[in-house]
């Protein structure tokens, strides 16, 4: 019974994903968006990149409702909770006082996609429920289980979601973690949390001025930001080792500083055979990592472009969260930064430019003689062992992001996120 109980389920799943009859494209549910940053106390040590700074929103989970607290990460797949309590993590969802919570066992169907949150070949624990096992580029991961309960958002109710229900974890930074009770996957593979409402579009715009933002699921009215710049999503039907096919991919074309473009070959801004090299929009990264030896070209540049601007940091043994080298020292009582040369991301069909504040960030509690000590918001993605360039949440903030999954294209135009959720009706 059980079995095709879940095979009548993953049915529904897939044609919600086809038909997008989960979720109307006319229909567009409107959310706050909120930043939570997390600071250490000892800067020189290697810290978490992907959940330093992190955006989320909040929902109910189950029957009767629980509240949650979900980190907003376009680069991960499976939405998953915390569902056992320890020591540091406090805010988590209790499936026992849930009527509408399910357990997927490892005969379900759904248990046999071939994702890279589902171990391969099935892995089932000593219940036979369906394993899952999710990991993340600063070192954390988490395991549990497969389930499903009713997702709230707003009015709208998804009952049947999937997501992992997670009893253990490790953590390369427990008090960051603790803010939030889960994360929801929002890239394009079918477990993702995209998938499963079967959105064609989604948008989001994060505020550079406060802890505000944004959320729109779905089409949404918002001609107010002005004309977007689109370039495509890249498409990869190959699977290659070090490529993932549903990461939220665009082709870079070139790196500006100030108005010179950066002498890159070609190749290097390009996969390889491996995959390595692909280029990823990321809202679970804080700042962005360029592959080595295009970090190093920008990195020169800038120190060409701000000498007698900016003093550079000079200690060798600093690295900002490990793969963040270029420091500067600002003195403490200068009130703001000098005028910076802006960076430009060239992608096919748009530029994404960074300047003012965007390009540098201040190292929390370190200062050097009376002065503080700011980082390039670049860093060295060699140096995390990642094989790609990610384009991170800091150097999103003040853009309107549309994710138009119809017409697979990014969309973003500079505006105002701290007024978006005033013109959209929300109360921030």
């Amino acid at each position: 019974m059980d079995f095709f109980l879940h095979l009548l389920q993953l049915l529904v799943f897939l044609l919600c994903f086809k038909q997008s009859l989960c979720f109307s494209a006319t229909q567009a549910m409107v959310l706050p968006l909120k930043t939570e940053t997390g600071l250490n106390s000892q800067p020189s040590n290697k810290l978490s990149f992907h959940h330093n700074v992190t955006l989320t929103v909040e929902l109910t989970v189950g029957s009767p409702p629980q509240a949650v607290t979900m980190v907003l990460d376009t680069g991960s797949e499976l939405p998953w909770l915390n569902c056992k309590k320890t020591q540091t993590l406090t805010s988590v969802f209790n499936p026992l006082s849930s009527s509408s919570y399910s357990r997927i066992p490892c005969s379900s169907p759904i248990c046999q996609k071939q994702t890279r949150d589902l171990p391969n070949p099935v892995v089932c624990d000593s219940e036979k429920l369906c394993n899952v096992f999710v990991s993340y580029a600063d070192g954390s991961s988490l395991e549990g289980n497969l389930a499903s309960d009713t997702f709230r958002i707003g009015s709208f109710n998804k009952p049947g979601t999937l997501f992992g229900c997670m009893g253990s974890d490790s953590s390369s930074n427990p008090q960051e973690d603790a803010k939030t009770t889960g994360l929801m996957g929002m890239n394009r593979g079918s477990l993702s949390f995209v998938t499963q409402l079967g959105l064609s579009k989604f948008s989001y715009c994060i505020s550079g001025r406060d802890s505000s933002g944004v959320l729109i699921l779905g089409e949404g009215n918002h001609s107010w930001v002005g004309n977007m710049a689109y370039t495509p999503l890249v498409q990869m039907s190959t699977p290659l080792p070090s490529y993932d096919r549903f990461a939220y991919t665009v082709k870079l074309e070139g790196i500006k500083v100030g108005n010179k473009i950066l002498a890159l070959e070609k190749s290097i801004l390009v996969p390889d055979h491996t995959g390595a090299g692909q280029t990823m929009v990321d809202s679970g990264t804080q700042f962005t990592f360029l592959l080595g030896p295009v970090y190093t070209a920008l990195k020169n540049e800038f120190l060409v472009q701000t000498k007698g601007v900016l003093v550079p940091l000079d200690d060798p043994n600093f690295v900002f969260q490990g793969a963040m080298d270029s420091c500067f020292r600002v003195p403490a009582n200068q009130g703001k930064l000098p005028p910076l040369p802006a960076v430009s991301l060239m992608l096919n069909g748009a530029e994404m430019v960074v300047g003012g504040e965007l390009l540098l960030y201040r190292v929390p509690g370190m200062v050097k003689g009376g002065d503080w000590v700011y980082c390039m918001t670049f860093g060295n993605s060699d140096l995390l062992g990642t094989a790609a360039f990610v384009i991170g949440n800091h150097h999103q903030q003040n853009l309107w992001m549309e994710y138009d999954l119809a017409k697979s294209r990014l969309g973003f135009v500079e505006t105002r996120c701290d007024s978006a959720g005033q013109r959209l009706g929300l109360d921030l």
